[in-house]
């Protein structure tokens, strides 16, 4: 379910100099209000909570996930260029695998190692925040590449539509409605940050249980179906 020159590709599209660049604002920008926050307030737990959940896991994660699944797979369909890799004698669902695994390493290298980081920087793991947050950040970045990368397979405006989920229904009416947070990755994910760190610092609409069920769901669901999408396109074009 693997295979090493699509993964090639991939790296390539999705590390180019304009993606790469954006990526490394995110973390970038994380890193250094974390240092900041340190030098002026000194180790906080609360302050460490609250920057981790509303910057790295509301912000940061999603977006990252955007980029990195929309562009393993976007570009390529956008500019026609995906003929020739179906062209070669690879199965379509391994090439939908190998661009996921190629998704999440760009999302969890880009959010969740920058989380743990900024987690040892704020309060040096006390209360387990750090490692709480790097948890929820590790599976929400397999969750997001899943489902942007079905995005990126099925719509010209995969990215668009990836912000409008990340900062519109995730952000907003996240915020607001309460049904929506029960189909919020981000609401799953601190789901298990909350196992670790405890109710008193991080807050989840989502039971551990069920949390752990959508993000399954979601991942698998989104990864078959990716696939098939992808072998009715080969088949599209060789009609």
């Amino acid at each position: 379910m693997y295979h090493p020159t699509v993964a090639k590709l991939t790296y390539r599209a999705v590390l180019g100099r304009r993606r790469a660049a954006i990526l490394f604002i995110l973390p970038g920008l994380l890193l250094l209000i974390s240092i900041a926050v340190r030098a002026f307030q000194g180790a906080d737990d609360q302050v460490a909570n609250d920057l981790l959940a509303g910057f790295a896991i509301a912000t940061m994660v999603p977006l990252v996930g955007v980029i990195a699944g929309t562009g393993s797979i976007g570009p390529e369909i956008d500019d026609g260029s995906i003929v020739y890799l179906l062209a070669k004698p690879v199965k379509r669902h391994t090439i939908i695998c190998t661009k996921l695994i190629v998704a999440i390493a760009v999302t969890m290298a880009f959010s969740a190692i920058p989380t743990l980081i900024a987690g040892f920087i704020l309060n040096g793991n006390g209360q387990q925040i750090a490692i709480a947050y790097t948890v929820a950040a590790l599976f929400g970045s397999i969750a997001y590449s899943a489902m942007f990368l079905l995005l990126g397979t099925v719509s010209r405006h995969a990215v668009i539509i990836g912000l409008i989920y990340a900062l519109v229904w995730e952000g907003i009416f996240g915020s607001l409605v309460s049904g929506a947070r029960t189909l919020s990755v981000q609401q799953w994910s601190l789901a298990l940050a909350e196992k670790i760190a405890g109710e008193g610092f991080v807050g989840s609409a989502v039971g551990l249980p069920l949390a752990v069920v959508l993000l399954s769901v979601v991942t698998v669901g989104a990864t078959w179906y990716a696939g098939q999408k992808l072998r009715v396109l080969k088949l599209a074009g060789e009609e």
